[in-house]
């Protein structure tokens, strides 16, 4: 702009009381050496564009501009880095039913069965070392409540070293009211990476956000968007009503269920479950729901322990 503003002032116009008296035969005289002047003029001017453009590098835009360049580019690098730090800790889930009930639990039964049924998809992630993993409750709703042995729920994940495992999810606990629930996977000789835990209470409108899940089926998306609003209240699968929970602009579609909001730090502030959808379009408004991790934090070491939340045990 500098450089813009320069040649503009050069090239702004001669007003006619700056010019002289003079003859005719002077004014031919001076209008040829105007335009020889105009000529020169020209010629360096194009001399000065081309030698700009052919060496310009970073160093050749203003300061102002090059800042904002690697700004940018810091923004970029670290939502590359939250999701290679957090996506490892993200499993992908899949809701099946059986055509007969299975004869063993063996790792044979994780087979896709040509007459299983997919009932569902959606996410969740590793709790903690010992194969915990946290989701929705209306995500594995059929398991929980299933009486014939026909439902199954497959786990698809990461190990720490980054080895791709499936493996059966075991029902360990689930609470309706705030929609949540506990799966347990058999990983003996792996080790896991849970996820990083962070805090809800402190939260501000206008941070930035990112969720990581399987929207429709496409493993390890991410969404990005900022906190739109909290303290909200949104139905439970009981019918009864989740207070508190975040809402967010950050793209969260069916298969996100049970998945990490996260933060700039790359700590999961809530559990992505639920989105308004367009009237028979069943895409996303942008108005979408995550319970925030403080309840989730309360909630879920009792359902591992007991299976059931502290207040259906009296």
């Amino acid at each position: 702009m500098a450089v813009l503003g320069s040649l503009q002032c050069m090239l702004s116009p001669i007003q006619p009381s700056q010019i002289p008296p003079s003859s005719p035969s002077n004014s031919n005289n001076a209008h040829f050496v105007t335009r020889r002047k105009a000529l020169t003029f020209t010629t360096s001017l194009a001399a000065f564009y081309f030698h700009f453009y052919q060496n310009s590098n970073l160093s050749s835009f203003p300061s102002a501009i090059a800042q904002q360049l690697d700004e940018l580019q810091q923004e970029e690098d670290r939502a590359v880095q939250l999701f290679q730090g957090t996506s490892p800790s993200v499993v992908f889930i899949k809701d099946l039913e059986l055509a007969k009930i299975p004869k063993s639990t063996s790792e044979t039964v994780l087979a896709e069965d040509e007459n299983a049924k997919l009932e569902g998809t959606g996410s969740g992630f590793i709790w903690d070392k010992f194969g915990h993993i946290v989701t929705n409750y209306h995500v594995v709703a059929k398991l929980a409540t299933d009486r014939s042995g026909l439902q199954l729920c497959k786990v698809f994940l990461v190990d720490a070293s980054g080895n791709s495992i499936v493996r059966e999810g075991k029902i360990v606990g689930f609470d309706p009211d705030y929609d949540l629930a506990v799966l347990k996977v058999d990983l003996k000789g792996n080790e896991l990476k849970p996820v990083t835990l962070g805090t809800s209470h402190d939260l501000h409108v206008g941070q930035s956000c990112f969720a990581i899940g399987n929207p429709y089926g496409y493993e390890n998306t991410l969404t990005t968007g900022v906190i739109s609003g909290l303290g909200r209240e949104i139905p439970s699968p009981n019918g009864k009503s989740i207070r508190g929970a975040i809402q967010t602009d950050a793209a969260i579609n069916a298969g996100n269920s049970g998945g990490p909001l996260i933060d700039s730090y790359g700590h999961v502030i809530g559990i992505n479950t639920a989105t308004f959808t367009r009237k028979g379009s069943g895409m996303s408004s942008g108005v979408n729901f995550a319970i925030p991790i403080d309840t989730v934090v309360r909630t879920i070491p009792y359902l591992i322990v007991y299976g059931t939340p502290y207040t259906d045990r009296y």
